[in-house]
């Protein structure tokens, strides 16, 4: 028997799949896509769209 095939979402909605080297993935349900939070730049990509909702604001005030 080989290797048990890990799930790679998490509490069902975040996908960590470090053998993915795709930085986006489609989501398990419904259209659209999602990070691998596996992949550094997944992290790079949140962190950007955190920062321009946070200059939105601050310049909208």
């Amino acid at each position: 028997m080989g290797e048990q095939q890990r799930n790679p979402w998490k509490w069902g909605i975040f996908y960590y799949n470090p053998d993915n080297k795709s930085i986006f993935v489609p989501k398990r349900l419904g259209l659209g896509w999602t990070v691998n939070f596996a992949h550094p730049a997944s992290w790079l990509v949140i962190l950007v769209i955190v920062a321009a909702i946070v200059v939105v604001k601050a310049v909208g005030k």
